[in-house]
């Protein structure tokens, strides 16, 4: 999953999520819930598979 493009966002409640896009633009992961911070959020993204730079 490192090859996606991995975005951390606030959501209409302000609330912290993820989602990883493929080359095509499509949506192969999403957080399944919002997070009080940035970091939580990334925290959750690991499990995914995502590695901070």
């Amino acid at each position: 999953m490192n090859d996606f493009k991995w975005e951390f966002y606030q959501d209409s409640k302000n609330e912290w999520r993820w989602r990883a896009t493929a080359s095509n633009g499509k949506i192969v992961a999403a957080s399944s819930e919002g997070f009080s911070s940035k970091q939580n959020a990334i925290n959750n993204a690991k499990f995914s598979g995502y590695k901070e730079m």
